[in-house]
Protein backbone atom coordinates (compact mmCIF):
# COMPACT_ATOMS: atom_id res chain seq x y z
CA UNK A 1 0.00 0.00 0.00
CA UNK A 2 2.63 1.98 1.12
CA UNK A 3 4.70 1.65 -2.34
CA UNK A 4 1.12 2.40 -3.66
CA UNK A 5 0.77 5.60 -2.32
CA UNK A 6 4.41 6.32 -3.04
CA UNK A 7 3.92 5.96 -7.02
CA UNK A 8 0.84 7.94 -7.26
CA UNK A 9 2.54 10.90 -5.50
CA UNK A 10 5.20 10.60 -7.75
CA UNK A 11 3.01 10.49 -11.02
CA UNK A 12 0.88 13.23 -9.60
CA UNK A 13 4.41 15.35 -9.11
CA UNK A 14 5.10 14.63 -12.77
CA UNK A 15 1.81 15.36 -13.85
CA UNK A 16 1.57 18.71 -12.02
CA UNK A 17 5.58 19.53 -13.53
CA UNK A 18 3.81 19.01 -17.16
CA UNK A 19 0.89 20.98 -16.82
CA UNK A 20 3.40 24.29 -15.82
CA UNK A 21 5.43 23.48 -19.01
CA UNK A 22 3.45 26.47 -21.56
CA UNK A 23 1.82 24.75 -24.72
CA UNK A 24 1.36 26.19 -27.77
CA UNK A 25 -1.30 24.95 -30.43
CA UNK A 26 0.68 25.64 -33.90
CA UNK A 27 -0.47 24.51 -37.64
CA UNK A 28 0.73 21.40 -37.69
CA UNK A 29 0.33 20.25 -34.15
CA UNK A 30 0.72 21.14 -30.09
CA UNK A 31 4.32 21.74 -29.08
CA UNK A 32 5.45 21.98 -25.45
CA UNK A 33 7.88 24.73 -24.06
CA UNK A 34 9.53 25.28 -20.43
CA UNK A 35 8.66 28.66 -18.42
CA UNK A 36 11.92 30.62 -17.14
CA UNK A 37 11.48 33.51 -14.86
CA UNK A 38 8.39 34.72 -16.70
CA UNK A 39 9.24 33.76 -20.44
CA UNK A 40 8.23 30.99 -22.01
CA UNK A 41 10.57 29.46 -24.41
CA UNK A 42 10.30 26.79 -27.18
CA UNK A 43 13.45 25.69 -28.52
CA UNK A 44 13.60 23.27 -31.68
CA UNK A 45 10.22 24.02 -33.68
CA UNK A 46 10.16 22.27 -37.78
CA UNK A 47 8.82 25.30 -39.82
CA UNK A 48 9.95 23.19 -42.76
CA UNK A 49 10.41 19.60 -43.41
CA UNK A 50 13.70 18.06 -42.88
CA UNK A 51 16.01 19.23 -46.12
CA UNK A 52 17.40 15.60 -46.85
CA UNK A 53 17.44 12.93 -49.52
CA UNK A 54 15.42 13.72 -52.32
CA UNK A 55 14.80 17.38 -50.74
CA UNK A 56 18.31 18.22 -50.63
CA UNK A 57 18.01 21.24 -52.81
CA UNK A 58 14.70 21.80 -53.26
CA UNK A 59 12.94 24.52 -51.77
CA UNK A 60 10.93 23.94 -48.50
CA UNK A 61 8.15 21.72 -48.19
CA UNK A 62 5.69 22.23 -45.28
CA UNK A 63 6.09 20.66 -42.50
CA UNK A 64 3.92 17.45 -41.54
CA UNK A 65 1.40 17.38 -39.10
CA UNK A 66 2.36 15.71 -35.72
CA UNK A 67 -0.30 13.79 -32.92
CA UNK A 68 -0.16 14.26 -29.33
CA UNK A 69 2.02 16.89 -28.05
CA UNK A 70 6.28 17.14 -29.23
CA UNK A 71 8.90 18.55 -26.80
CA UNK A 72 10.03 21.99 -27.31
CA UNK A 73 13.07 21.71 -25.14
CA UNK A 74 15.88 21.89 -26.84
CA UNK A 75 17.99 23.70 -29.96
CA UNK A 76 17.07 21.95 -33.48
CA UNK A 77 20.70 21.09 -34.80
CA UNK A 78 22.97 23.54 -36.26
CA UNK A 79 23.00 23.93 -40.35
CA UNK A 80 25.96 22.05 -41.28
CA UNK A 81 28.86 24.53 -41.86
CA UNK A 82 32.76 23.73 -41.09
CA UNK A 83 34.55 26.21 -38.31
CA UNK A 84 35.52 28.85 -40.47
CA UNK A 85 35.12 31.89 -37.96
CA UNK A 86 37.12 30.69 -35.22
CA UNK A 87 35.37 29.74 -31.74
CA UNK A 88 31.54 30.60 -33.05
CA UNK A 89 29.90 29.91 -29.77
CA UNK A 90 26.19 27.87 -29.94
CA UNK A 91 23.47 26.50 -27.92
CA UNK A 92 23.79 22.99 -29.30
CA UNK A 93 26.60 20.52 -30.13
CA UNK A 94 24.59 18.74 -33.04
CA UNK A 95 24.99 19.84 -36.66
CA UNK A 96 22.85 17.94 -39.13
CA UNK A 97 21.38 18.71 -42.96
CA UNK A 98 18.17 18.36 -40.91
CA UNK A 99 18.47 22.42 -39.88
CA UNK A 100 15.36 24.01 -40.48
CA UNK A 101 14.37 24.87 -36.95
CA UNK A 102 13.48 28.25 -35.42
CA UNK A 103 13.42 29.02 -31.47
CA UNK A 104 10.50 31.66 -29.38
CA UNK A 105 10.81 33.42 -26.73
CA UNK A 106 7.76 35.11 -25.55
CA UNK A 107 7.11 36.77 -22.47
CA UNK A 108 2.92 36.02 -23.36
CA UNK A 109 0.74 35.48 -20.18
CA UNK A 110 -2.59 34.78 -22.04
CA UNK A 111 -1.17 33.96 -25.38
CA UNK A 112 -3.57 36.42 -26.33
CA UNK A 113 -2.28 39.77 -26.16
CA UNK A 114 -0.81 40.43 -29.51
CA UNK A 115 2.73 41.12 -28.94
CA UNK A 116 4.94 42.60 -31.34
CA UNK A 117 7.58 40.04 -33.07
CA UNK A 118 11.50 40.13 -33.80
CA UNK A 119 12.47 37.37 -36.09
CA UNK A 120 16.92 37.41 -36.12
CA UNK A 121 19.21 36.05 -38.74
CA UNK A 122 22.43 35.10 -37.81
CA UNK A 123 25.52 36.02 -39.81
CA UNK A 124 28.73 34.00 -40.92
CA UNK A 125 29.02 34.94 -44.64
CA UNK A 126 26.04 32.20 -45.16
CA UNK A 127 28.34 29.85 -44.61
CA UNK A 128 28.44 29.29 -40.88
CA UNK A 129 26.48 30.65 -37.67
CA UNK A 130 23.26 29.40 -36.02
CA UNK A 131 19.95 30.36 -34.48
CA UNK A 132 21.10 28.51 -31.50
CA UNK A 133 23.99 31.09 -30.89
CA UNK A 134 23.36 32.94 -27.69
CA UNK A 135 24.08 36.22 -28.53
CA UNK A 136 21.25 36.02 -30.41
CA UNK A 137 19.04 34.82 -27.89
CA UNK A 138 15.83 36.37 -27.44
CA UNK A 139 15.16 36.24 -23.17
CA UNK A 140 16.28 40.03 -23.26
CA UNK A 141 13.88 41.42 -25.67
CA UNK A 142 11.38 39.22 -24.33
CA UNK A 143 11.84 40.72 -20.99
CA UNK A 144 10.99 44.13 -22.89
CA UNK A 145 7.36 42.83 -24.04
CA UNK A 146 9.03 41.35 -28.00
CA UNK A 147 8.28 37.97 -28.55
CA UNK A 148 11.67 36.97 -30.50
CA UNK A 149 12.38 34.35 -32.80
CA UNK A 150 16.12 33.07 -34.22
CA UNK A 151 15.39 30.47 -37.09
CA UNK A 152 18.19 28.26 -38.99
CA UNK A 153 18.63 28.44 -42.81
CA UNK A 154 20.62 26.11 -45.00
CA UNK A 155 24.13 27.33 -45.57
CA UNK A 156 27.12 26.69 -48.14
CA UNK A 157 26.41 24.36 -50.49
CA UNK A 158 23.30 22.98 -48.96
CA UNK A 159 22.06 26.32 -49.27
CA UNK A 160 23.42 28.10 -52.14
CA UNK A 161 23.86 25.95 -55.18
CA UNK A 162 22.65 26.24 -59.01
CA UNK A 163 22.72 23.71 -61.42
CA UNK A 164 20.75 22.93 -64.63
CA UNK A 165 19.11 19.47 -63.42
CA UNK A 166 17.74 21.64 -60.72
CA UNK A 167 16.20 24.40 -62.40
CA UNK A 168 14.78 21.91 -64.56
CA UNK A 169 12.87 20.21 -61.44
CA UNK A 170 11.41 23.57 -60.85
CA UNK A 171 7.98 25.19 -61.97
CA UNK A 172 9.82 28.40 -62.17
CA UNK A 173 13.09 26.85 -63.86
CA UNK A 174 15.79 27.83 -61.11
CA UNK A 175 18.12 27.20 -58.63
CA UNK A 176 20.53 28.22 -55.94
CA UNK A 177 18.80 30.34 -53.19
CA UNK A 178 17.86 27.59 -51.34
CA UNK A 179 19.00 29.13 -47.89
CA UNK A 180 16.75 32.81 -48.92
CA UNK A 181 13.65 30.84 -49.30
CA UNK A 182 13.91 28.72 -45.93
CA UNK A 183 14.25 32.33 -44.44
CA UNK A 184 11.08 33.05 -46.43
CA UNK A 185 9.40 29.80 -45.29
CA UNK A 186 10.16 30.92 -41.53
CA UNK A 187 8.83 34.36 -41.87
CA UNK A 188 5.63 32.51 -43.07
CA UNK A 189 5.82 30.30 -40.12
CA UNK A 190 6.02 33.11 -37.54
CA UNK A 191 3.17 35.24 -39.75
CA UNK A 192 0.95 32.45 -39.32
CA UNK A 193 1.95 30.80 -35.86
CA UNK A 194 3.27 33.37 -33.77
CA UNK A 195 -0.55 34.42 -32.82
CA UNK A 196 -0.71 31.08 -30.62
CA UNK A 197 2.00 32.10 -28.87
CA UNK A 198 0.52 35.56 -27.79
CA UNK A 199 2.14 37.74 -31.20
CA UNK A 200 0.76 39.81 -33.67
CA UNK A 201 1.02 38.79 -36.94
CA UNK A 202 0.87 42.40 -38.48
CA UNK A 203 3.58 43.20 -36.25
CA UNK A 204 6.51 41.41 -37.54
CA UNK A 205 10.63 42.91 -37.59
CA UNK A 206 12.99 41.19 -39.30
CA UNK A 207 16.31 41.54 -38.46
CA UNK A 208 20.00 40.56 -38.65
CA UNK A 209 23.87 41.32 -39.13
CA UNK A 210 26.26 40.46 -41.28
CA UNK A 211 24.90 37.99 -43.80
CA UNK A 212 22.21 38.03 -41.85
CA UNK A 213 22.10 41.83 -42.28
CA UNK A 214 22.46 41.21 -46.23
CA UNK A 215 19.13 38.44 -45.86
CA UNK A 216 17.26 40.96 -44.91
CA UNK A 217 17.81 43.17 -47.68
CA UNK A 218 17.28 40.42 -50.02
CA UNK A 219 13.94 39.77 -48.26
CA UNK A 220 12.76 43.20 -48.67
CA UNK A 221 13.88 43.02 -52.58
CA UNK A 222 11.84 39.66 -52.95
CA UNK A 223 8.51 39.52 -54.41
CA UNK A 224 7.82 36.21 -52.16
CA UNK A 225 8.25 38.63 -49.24
CA UNK A 226 4.62 41.52 -49.62
CA UNK A 227 3.21 41.91 -46.69
CA UNK A 228 4.98 39.05 -44.59
CA UNK A 229 6.91 41.75 -42.40
CA UNK A 230 6.25 45.29 -41.01
CA UNK A 231 9.74 46.40 -40.40
CA UNK A 232 13.28 45.92 -40.86
CA UNK A 233 16.61 46.21 -39.18
CA UNK A 234 20.48 45.54 -40.97
CA UNK A 235 23.60 45.89 -39.13
CA UNK A 236 26.59 45.30 -41.19
CA UNK A 237 25.60 44.62 -44.97
CA UNK A 238 23.42 44.59 -47.60
CA UNK A 239 22.70 42.67 -51.21
CA UNK A 240 23.21 46.37 -52.67
CA UNK A 241 26.81 45.69 -53.26
CA UNK A 242 28.64 47.13 -56.59
CA UNK A 243 28.85 44.12 -58.45
CA UNK A 244 25.81 42.49 -60.35
CA UNK A 245 24.54 39.55 -58.83
CA UNK A 246 25.40 36.27 -61.05
CA UNK A 247 22.70 35.64 -63.90
CA UNK A 248 20.44 31.73 -63.13
CA UNK A 249 22.79 30.95 -66.01
CA UNK A 250 26.12 31.92 -64.75
CA UNK A 251 25.43 30.40 -61.16
CA UNK A 252 24.11 27.15 -63.14
CA UNK A 253 27.96 26.87 -65.00
CA UNK A 254 29.32 27.35 -61.61
CA UNK A 255 27.29 24.51 -60.38
CA UNK A 256 28.06 22.57 -62.87
CA UNK A 257 31.97 22.90 -62.27
CA UNK A 258 31.50 22.63 -58.65
CA UNK A 259 29.95 19.14 -60.24
CA UNK A 260 32.41 18.15 -61.96
CA UNK A 261 35.08 18.95 -59.04
CA UNK A 262 33.23 16.68 -56.97
CA UNK A 263 33.53 13.61 -59.12
CA UNK A 264 29.79 13.77 -59.24
CA UNK A 265 28.15 13.05 -62.56
CA UNK A 266 24.48 13.59 -62.04
CA UNK A 267 22.17 15.15 -59.60
CA UNK A 268 21.68 11.61 -57.68
CA UNK A 269 25.00 11.11 -57.06
CA UNK A 270 25.34 14.62 -55.43
CA UNK A 271 22.25 13.94 -53.74
CA UNK A 272 23.66 10.69 -52.51
CA UNK A 273 26.77 11.90 -50.83
CA UNK A 274 26.55 11.71 -47.64
CA UNK A 275 26.18 15.62 -45.58
CA UNK A 276 29.54 15.15 -43.91
CA UNK A 277 31.72 14.47 -47.05
CA UNK A 278 29.36 17.11 -49.18
CA UNK A 279 29.98 19.76 -46.81
CA UNK A 280 33.85 19.16 -46.46
CA UNK A 281 34.63 18.34 -50.22
CA UNK A 282 32.85 21.62 -51.13
CA UNK A 283 34.39 23.82 -48.65
CA UNK A 284 35.83 26.68 -49.76
CA UNK A 285 36.13 30.80 -48.98
CA UNK A 286 34.04 33.31 -50.27
CA UNK A 287 30.41 34.03 -50.45
CA UNK A 288 28.12 30.87 -51.79
CA UNK A 289 26.38 31.72 -55.56
CA UNK A 290 23.29 33.26 -54.69
CA UNK A 291 21.74 34.39 -58.05
CA UNK A 292 18.75 35.93 -59.79
CA UNK A 293 17.05 32.87 -60.08
CA UNK A 294 13.36 34.27 -61.00
CA UNK A 295 12.18 33.23 -58.06
CA UNK A 296 13.15 34.50 -55.20
CA UNK A 297 15.00 37.74 -57.35
CA UNK A 298 13.37 38.25 -60.77
CA UNK A 299 15.82 41.16 -60.85
CA UNK A 300 18.89 42.86 -59.53
CA UNK A 301 18.58 44.26 -56.27
CA UNK A 302 19.74 47.65 -57.44
CA UNK A 303 16.93 47.99 -59.52
CA UNK A 304 14.02 46.73 -57.38
CA UNK A 305 15.36 49.07 -54.72
CA UNK A 306 15.67 52.39 -57.62
CA UNK A 307 12.11 51.44 -58.93
CA UNK A 308 10.65 50.90 -55.54
CA UNK A 309 9.50 47.67 -55.47
CA UNK A 310 10.86 46.37 -52.75
CA UNK A 311 8.88 46.23 -49.27
CA UNK A 312 7.83 49.70 -48.06
CA UNK A 313 8.84 49.48 -44.17
CA UNK A 314 10.47 51.29 -41.70
CA UNK A 315 14.23 50.27 -41.91
CA UNK A 316 16.77 50.80 -39.17
CA UNK A 317 19.90 50.06 -40.37
CA UNK A 318 23.77 50.60 -39.72
CA UNK A 319 27.21 49.58 -39.20
CA UNK A 320 30.18 49.53 -37.29
CA UNK A 321 33.35 52.14 -36.90
CA UNK A 322 36.01 49.55 -37.20
CA UNK A 323 34.52 46.66 -39.69
CA UNK A 324 37.96 46.12 -40.74
CA UNK A 325 41.46 47.35 -40.41
CA UNK A 326 43.83 48.26 -43.30
CA UNK A 327 45.14 45.39 -44.35
CA UNK A 328 41.64 44.14 -46.12
CA UNK A 329 42.52 46.35 -48.87
CA UNK A 330 46.71 45.58 -48.94
CA UNK A 331 46.38 42.17 -49.36
CA UNK A 332 49.44 40.95 -46.98
CA UNK A 333 51.63 43.85 -47.70
CA UNK A 334 52.88 46.92 -45.86
CA UNK A 335 50.81 49.64 -45.30
CA UNK A 336 51.91 52.16 -48.30
CA UNK A 337 50.09 54.17 -50.45
CA UNK A 338 51.27 52.18 -53.58
CA UNK A 339 50.31 49.24 -51.79
CA UNK A 340 46.52 50.63 -51.26
CA UNK A 341 46.69 51.82 -54.64
CA UNK A 342 47.60 48.36 -56.07
CA UNK A 343 45.49 46.72 -54.05
CA UNK A 344 42.04 48.84 -54.73
CA UNK A 345 43.17 48.14 -58.72
CA UNK A 346 40.61 45.36 -59.01
CA UNK A 347 37.58 47.08 -57.92
CA UNK A 348 38.38 50.28 -59.71
CA UNK A 349 41.18 50.20 -62.41
CA UNK A 350 42.21 53.56 -63.37
CA UNK A 351 40.02 55.00 -60.88
CA UNK A 352 41.75 53.47 -57.71
CA UNK A 353 43.79 57.04 -57.23
CA UNK A 354 40.32 59.00 -56.96
CA UNK A 355 39.11 56.64 -54.52
CA UNK A 356 42.10 57.20 -52.19
CA UNK A 357 42.00 61.18 -53.10
CA UNK A 358 37.97 60.95 -51.17
CA UNK A 359 39.41 59.45 -48.38
CA UNK A 360 41.89 62.10 -48.30
CA UNK A 361 45.16 59.25 -48.41
CA UNK A 362 48.17 60.80 -49.32
CA UNK A 363 50.63 59.01 -47.08
CA UNK A 364 51.53 56.11 -45.68
CA UNK A 365 50.74 57.29 -42.29
CA UNK A 366 46.66 57.77 -43.94
CA UNK A 367 46.39 54.39 -45.21
CA UNK A 368 47.42 52.81 -41.51
CA UNK A 369 45.27 55.46 -39.88
CA UNK A 370 41.25 56.37 -39.29
CA UNK A 371 41.42 57.50 -43.17
CA UNK A 372 42.77 53.41 -44.08
CA UNK A 373 40.68 51.87 -41.45
CA UNK A 374 37.07 53.85 -43.17
CA UNK A 375 37.86 52.87 -46.37
CA UNK A 376 38.60 48.82 -45.98
CA UNK A 377 35.55 48.94 -43.66
CA UNK A 378 33.44 50.84 -46.37
CA UNK A 379 35.17 47.98 -48.98
CA UNK A 380 34.29 45.23 -46.76
CA UNK A 381 30.68 45.65 -45.92
CA UNK A 382 30.41 49.88 -45.16
CA UNK A 383 29.37 51.05 -48.47
CA UNK A 384 27.03 47.91 -49.38
CA UNK A 385 25.01 49.05 -45.86
CA UNK A 386 25.13 53.01 -46.71
CA UNK A 387 23.45 51.79 -50.41
CA UNK A 388 20.66 49.77 -49.06
CA UNK A 389 19.60 52.73 -46.38
CA UNK A 390 20.45 55.66 -49.24
CA UNK A 391 18.27 53.83 -51.70
CA UNK A 392 15.30 52.55 -49.49
CA UNK A 393 15.30 56.43 -48.35
CA UNK A 394 15.16 57.38 -51.73
CA UNK A 395 12.22 54.88 -53.14
CA UNK A 396 10.56 53.14 -50.13
CA UNK A 397 8.19 55.40 -48.91
CA UNK A 398 8.94 55.15 -45.50
CA UNK A 399 11.22 56.25 -42.63
CA UNK A 400 15.15 54.88 -42.94
CA UNK A 401 16.72 55.34 -39.54
CA UNK A 402 20.65 55.02 -40.13
CA UNK A 403 23.39 54.96 -37.17
CA UNK A 404 26.85 54.33 -37.02
CA UNK A 405 28.22 52.01 -34.07
CA UNK A 406 31.20 53.24 -32.10
CA UNK A 407 31.65 51.55 -28.53
CA UNK A 408 34.50 49.47 -28.41
CA UNK A 409 34.02 46.00 -26.90
CA UNK A 410 36.12 46.05 -23.35
CA UNK A 411 39.50 43.85 -22.99
CA UNK A 412 38.97 39.79 -23.01
CA UNK A 413 38.97 38.14 -19.90
CA UNK A 414 41.16 35.65 -21.19
CA UNK A 415 44.68 35.28 -22.23
CA UNK A 416 46.12 33.61 -25.14
CA UNK A 417 43.17 34.41 -27.40
CA UNK A 418 42.93 36.65 -30.33
CA UNK A 419 39.64 38.47 -31.96
CA UNK A 420 38.16 36.37 -34.86
CA UNK A 421 35.78 38.14 -37.56
CA UNK A 422 32.59 36.69 -36.71
CA UNK A 423 32.62 37.14 -33.16
CA UNK A 424 34.38 34.45 -32.08
CA UNK A 425 37.83 33.70 -30.46
CA UNK A 426 40.74 32.09 -32.11
CA UNK A 427 44.10 31.30 -30.37
CA UNK A 428 46.99 33.96 -30.71
CA UNK A 429 50.20 32.78 -32.31
CA UNK A 430 53.19 31.50 -29.94
CA UNK A 431 55.33 34.83 -29.21
CA UNK A 432 52.81 37.14 -31.08
CA UNK A 433 52.72 40.74 -29.31
CA UNK A 434 49.47 41.16 -27.62
CA UNK A 435 47.05 43.23 -29.53
CA UNK A 436 46.47 46.81 -29.12
CA UNK A 437 42.49 47.73 -28.47
CA UNK A 438 40.61 48.00 -30.95
CA UNK A 439 39.95 51.88 -32.10
CA UNK A 440 36.05 51.54 -32.63
CA UNK A 441 33.63 48.79 -32.93
CA UNK A 442 34.77 46.10 -34.82
CA UNK A 443 32.52 43.84 -36.99
CA UNK A 444 29.93 42.12 -34.97
CA UNK A 445 30.92 43.78 -31.85
CA UNK A 446 27.35 44.84 -31.85
CA UNK A 447 25.12 41.91 -32.10
CA UNK A 448 25.25 41.62 -27.65
CA UNK A 449 24.89 45.03 -26.71
CA UNK A 450 21.99 45.56 -29.54
CA UNK A 451 20.06 42.15 -28.48
CA UNK A 452 20.81 42.86 -24.45
CA UNK A 453 22.76 39.41 -24.48
CA UNK A 454 25.95 40.77 -22.91
CA UNK A 455 26.06 38.09 -19.93
CA UNK A 456 25.79 35.15 -22.99
CA UNK A 457 29.70 36.17 -23.70
CA UNK A 458 32.13 35.67 -21.30
CA UNK A 459 35.51 35.99 -23.22
CA UNK A 460 35.31 39.92 -23.29
CA UNK A 461 35.56 41.54 -19.71
CA UNK A 462 32.46 43.69 -19.56
CA UNK A 463 32.63 47.36 -17.78
CA UNK A 464 29.31 49.31 -15.95
CA UNK A 465 29.65 51.21 -19.43
CA UNK A 466 28.79 48.12 -21.31
CA UNK A 467 25.76 47.63 -19.41
CA UNK A 468 25.08 51.10 -19.84
CA UNK A 469 25.38 51.26 -23.66
CA UNK A 470 23.70 47.66 -24.12
CA UNK A 471 20.83 49.27 -22.24
CA UNK A 472 20.91 52.44 -24.73
CA UNK A 473 20.95 50.58 -28.02
CA UNK A 474 19.19 47.60 -26.95
CA UNK A 475 16.07 50.30 -26.02
CA UNK A 476 16.23 51.91 -29.16
CA UNK A 477 15.79 48.64 -31.10
CA UNK A 478 12.94 47.41 -29.15
CA UNK A 479 11.27 51.01 -29.49
CA UNK A 480 11.62 50.54 -33.42
CA UNK A 481 10.42 47.03 -33.05
CA UNK A 482 7.10 47.73 -31.27
CA UNK A 483 6.66 50.83 -33.28
CA UNK A 484 8.71 51.43 -36.11
CA UNK A 485 9.74 54.42 -34.06
CA UNK A 486 12.96 54.17 -32.59
CA UNK A 487 12.83 57.39 -30.41
CA UNK A 488 11.66 57.10 -26.42
CA UNK A 489 11.99 58.59 -22.97
CA UNK A 490 15.81 58.48 -21.44
CA UNK A 491 17.14 58.40 -25.51
CA UNK A 492 18.83 60.85 -27.64
CA UNK A 493 16.54 61.62 -30.24
CA UNK A 494 17.23 59.74 -33.16
CA UNK A 495 15.99 61.35 -36.86
CA UNK A 496 14.97 59.64 -40.05
CA UNK A 497 17.38 60.93 -42.96
CA UNK A 498 13.87 61.27 -44.69
CA UNK A 499 13.04 64.83 -44.95
CA UNK A 500 15.83 65.60 -42.36
CA UNK A 501 18.69 65.40 -44.68
CA UNK A 502 20.62 62.58 -46.33
CA UNK A 503 23.56 63.25 -44.10
CA UNK A 504 21.64 63.01 -40.34
CA UNK A 505 23.20 59.51 -38.67
CA UNK A 506 23.14 58.62 -35.12
CA UNK A 507 26.54 58.32 -33.77
CA UNK A 508 26.06 55.24 -30.64
CA UNK A 509 28.20 55.20 -27.84
CA UNK A 510 28.13 56.27 -24.33
CA UNK A 511 27.56 59.89 -25.63
CA UNK A 512 25.13 59.22 -28.30
CA UNK A 513 24.20 62.06 -30.91
CA UNK A 514 23.39 62.84 -34.20
CA UNK A 515 25.62 64.24 -36.39
CA UNK A 516 24.58 65.87 -40.07
CA UNK A 517 27.52 64.31 -41.70
CA UNK A 518 27.42 66.12 -45.16
CA UNK A 519 31.06 64.97 -46.18
CA UNK A 520 30.71 61.19 -45.81
CA UNK A 521 27.76 61.61 -47.48
CA UNK A 522 29.60 63.02 -50.53
CA UNK A 523 32.03 60.72 -50.14
CA UNK A 524 29.77 57.80 -49.99
CA UNK A 525 27.86 59.51 -53.09
CA UNK A 526 31.31 60.04 -55.20
CA UNK A 527 32.20 56.49 -54.62
CA UNK A 528 28.67 55.61 -55.67
CA UNK A 529 29.77 56.77 -59.14
CA UNK A 530 32.84 55.27 -59.49
CA UNK A 531 31.57 51.49 -58.44
CA UNK A 532 28.67 51.88 -61.09
CA UNK A 533 30.44 53.15 -64.10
Amino acid sequence: MKKLLTCLMILIAAVTVCAKNPQAKTSCGIIEGREVSGIKVFKGIPFAQPPTGELRWRAPQPVKAWTGVRKAYEYGPNPMQQPVFGDMNFGTKTMSEDCLYLNVWTPAKTMDEKLPVLIYFNGGGLIAGSGSEPRYAGMSMARKGIITVTANYREGIFGFFAHPELSAETGYKGSGNYGFLDQVAAVRWVKENIAAFGGDPARITVAGESAGSMSVSALMASPLCKELFARAIGSSGSILRNAKLPSLKEAERKGQEKAEALGCKSLKELRDMPAEELMNKAAEAGLPGYNIDGYFLTEQPADTYAAGRQCKVPLLVGGNSYEMPASFILQGKPATVENALAGLKAAFGNDAGKVLQLYGITTDADVAGSAGIQLASDMFIGFSTWKWGHMHAKTGGSPVYRYNYCHPRPAMRIKGKTAGLAGGVIDSKDGAAEEPAAPGAVHSADIEYAMGTLPTNRVYDWQPEDFVMSDVFSGYYANFIKTGNPNGLGLTEWLPINGNGAAMTLRLDIDSEMLDDVKTEQRYEALDGLMTE
